[in-house]
């Protein structure tokens, strides 16, 4: 046994109301810069639906994750180092730009500088790629609240036979994504130059933005599609989980900004060798059950043994155990990972929503609290679990309907506590649970306070150096960082280090033809004393010699 810690997320999709303000806040943090435009670490997608980018669950097209061999040995779907070597120049499975979408603008200038005139002047779109006029077509979240449409969904087309699309059985929900961090990543393995790598001491998968020289099978490889390529530095990009908020203790920025709360950061402990043989079961549907037989019990006196015998800190080891994910996985085993037939072994799992099946059962007149009314409800819910399984099960329906049974008992148990009538203890009995294992998974679902739903042991110091060379290794907009400065013949300058938060069309023009490096004042770098450089124009005793002091 090798013990290996692991940052994972929980998200409870029940919670999610589709603001986009993760999106929002993740987009201004690392892909506000020139190159990045129409990239998004960070996206909200409305299901069913086309996904972000467009059917990037059709693998048969993407050739992304892992598949067995004739063997049952783990090969890349999309090819070994032969068929890499030989695609290198001219990779044949990338998405487009019209498969995520033209990034685009506007040309205020035309609103603010055109003369008084008879019509209102128009500000047209205008291509952040090309600077020409264009027609909006498609976006990130051009399919948001559509809940559809059915047809361009690549999960529905094999249970098309099970989901009705009756106006009046329509269905939709949100499911936020970012980069899974896998504990068998694909990109990683994808890479020619080994640019991508895998934290140890808490599994982060990064890129290390000077070994990248832009090849793109990364992007190929991801069956998620979160690795993005930067066309103005010739490098990949992805999610980096904030390791640098992380690495102090503060959650990531989309979870700190999330409306809902909904999601939930911690440790988990995992055994290392039986990664391998869980990612390799013959059979899809048994991936979720193979991968949680990967995860240890942070309690267990010999995990605890071979977890310090592996030089993971005390204080992580008590991270583990209050672990808010490993609660939710293993312990209510209430969530799933997002395709796990994809055999990356995802550290983003899901908990899936069960809101439609209180409105159906409400709407027919009965009490939409009952026990009995709940559990017969979730074989005809709104939502199909067929789709659901196809999201987070491999298709299987049995784990997906019992995490909805599970939340279903909650919710009728804890409203006989609310109402101040005696507890039902047959109600957890009858999902394998009992009356304080419900209070306490009610209390984690639904009234954690910070603390309990980020559990975020901070990196220790005699780490800080080799921690600081990754940081400087992998960082999107360290100031003259790599990546960022010079030219090659893989890359050149961004046009500025620092991130521009609103900018028109003129300026970004401007900004991506000039010869020099130029940016704002960036305040997250001032330490609160005296005043930033460049925020004031400089008083008349700080002027250089022969400055008329004008400003």
């Amino acid at each position: 046994m090798r013990v290996m810690a692991q940052m994972a997320m929980v998200m409870n999709l029940d919670k999610c109301i589709g603001c986009h303000t993760c999106s929002v806040t993740c987009k201004q943090a690392w892909t506000n810069r020139s190159g990045v435009e129409y990239v998004w670490f960070n996206n909200v997608e409305t299901r069913p639906g086309q996904g972000y980018p467009r059917r990037y669950e059709d693998q048969e097209t993407w050739r992304g994750g892992w598949a067995l061999n004739r063997r049952g040995r783990l090969k890349l779907k999309g090819g070994g180092r032969l068929r890499k070597l030989l695609t290198i120049f001219a990779n044949p499975k990338l998405p487009a730009i019209q498969d995520y979408y033209e990034p685009w603008t506007y040309d205020y200038e035309t609103l603010t500088n055109a003369p008084l005139q008879e019509h209102t002047p128009v500000a047209r779109p205008k291509s952040l790629l090309t600077g020409e006029d264009m027609k909006v077509s498609w976006s990130a979240n051009w399919d948001d609240d559509l809940g559809g449409p059915p047809d361009r969904d690549v999960l529905l087309a094999g249970i098309a036979d099970k989901v009705k699309f009756e106006f009046e059985r329509t269905f939709m929900f949100y499911l936020p994504r970012i980069c899974e961090h896998c504990l068998n990543p694909s990109c990683a393995a994808s890479c020619p130059s080994g640019a991508i790598y895998k934290r140890t001491e808490d599994g982060i998968v990064l890129v290390d933005q000077d070994r990248c020289r832009g090849w793109r099978m990364c992007v190929s490889g991801c069956p998620y599609k979160k690795v993005y390529f930067n066309h103005r530095t010739g490098k990949a990009e992805k999610c980096t989980f904030c390791f640098p908020r992380v690495e102090v203790g503060i959650p990531t920025v989309c979870s700190e900004t999330c409306v809902g709360r909904l999601r939930y950061i911690g440790l988990m402990l995992y055994d290392a060798d039986a990664v391998l043989e869980a990612a390799s079961v013959p059979s899809s549907q048994d991936l979720y059950e193979a991968q949680r037989g990967v995860f240890l019990d942070p309690s267990a006196p010999e995990v605890v043994t071979a977890a310090e015998r592996a030089g993971i800190p005390r204080d992580w080891i008590e991270a583990a155990q209050r672990s808010p994910v490993h609660a939710l996985i293993t312990k209510y085993r209430v969530a799933l990972p997002l395709h796990p037939e994809y055999r990356t072994m995802p550290m983003v799992w899901y908990i899936p929503p069960l809101s439609p099946v209180v409105d159906v059962v409400r709407d027919t007149g009965y009490d939409a609290e009952d026990r009995s009314n709940l559990f017969a409800a979730i074989e005809a819910l709104r939502i199909p679990v067929d789709y659901l399984a196809q999201l987070f099960t491999a298709g299987d329906p049995a784990p997906v309907d019992a995490v909805l049974r599970k939340l279903a008992a909650m919710r009728s148990y804890m409203r006989d506590l609310t109402m101040g009538r005696d507890p039902d203890d047959s109600i957890p009995a009858a999902v394998g649970m009992t009356g304080e294992q419900i209070h306490d998974m009610y209390r984690l679902l639904a009234l954690a306070k910070y603390d309990e739903r980020y559990v975020i042991p901070p990196a220790h110091a005699e780490q800080a150096h080799s921690l600081e060379e990754l940081a400087t290794s992998c960082s999107l907009d360290y100031e003259g960082g790599p990546g960022m400065g010079g030219s090659g013949p893989f890359g050149e300058s961004s046009g500025g280090p620092q991130p521009i938060a609103v900018e028109n069309f003129q300026m970004l023009r401007d900004r991506q033809t000039a010869d020099s490096l130029s940016g704002r004042v960036n305040l997250l770098n001032w330490d609160g004393r005296g005043k930033p450089e460049g925020l004031f124009p400089p008083r008349r005793s700080e002027e250089p010699p022969g400055s008329d002091g004008a400003s």
